[in-house]
């Protein structure tokens, strides 16, 4: 699955939380996505192993740092495996950021005290599954399937317009037309 950092990209095998609860964390979103990044770069470090294509994803825009849905997942490749750590437990991004720190942080501990096996046991239950198939590009951005890159741009510009949640939109709207758009680029490349 291709996960976005705006909008939120959600394992779809994960419910999202029906509460929410105030954090006890004291740690303002700089920080806390700092920690995050830390502990990330900490656990390839423990490992031994690489990690790449992270995306930390959320409902935090510019000049939006605490939207109505604080959910955040972090999507990683570890070892041969899609991993996503999801948590919207808290009413706030930090909190759950700081969460997703303490969770990396734990296999960390499982890496010094147990084994790499142990550590690859524990994320089978963060393996990302791949999404639902969907609609093909052309369909979502309402164009031919021999389409052009700038056709693909034209549309991409006109839809955001109306699907950005900022303007009536929605999330998930917006997140069908981003996945939409980097599939059309991928396939119809540079022509």
């Amino acid at each position: 699955m291709s996960a976005t950092a705006y909008p939120l990209t959600w394992p779809q095998q994960f419910p999202r939380a029906k509460y929410r609860e105030d954090g006890r964390f004291k740690t303002a979103l700089p920080n806390a996505i700092k920690n995050v990044q830390t502990s990330l770069r900490g656990f390839a470090s423990d490992s031994g192993k690489t990690l790449k294509n992270t995306v930390i994803s959320s409902n935090v825009t510019l000049g939006v740092d605490a939207p109505a849905d604080p959910g955040v997942a972090v999507w990683f490749e570890w070892d041969g495996l899609q991993v996503c750590i999801p948590v919207d437990r808290y009413r706030s991004v930090a909190s759950n950021l700081q969460a997703i720190h303490h969770i990396i942080e734990a296999r960390r501990v499982e890496l010094r005290h147990g084994t790499l096996a142990l550590v690859r046991a524990t994320f089978t239950g963060f393996l990302s599954l791949p999404a639902p198939a969907g609609k093909h590009w052309s369909d979502v951005l309402a164009l031919p399937r021999d389409a052009k890159r700038a056709d693909v741009d034209a549309a991409y510009r006109r839809l955001a317009g109306a699907t950005h949640p900022d303007r009536g939109g929605s999330d998930a709207a917006m997140a069908e037309l981003n996945a939409a758009r980097e599939a059309a680029m991928k396939e119809v490349g540079h022509g």
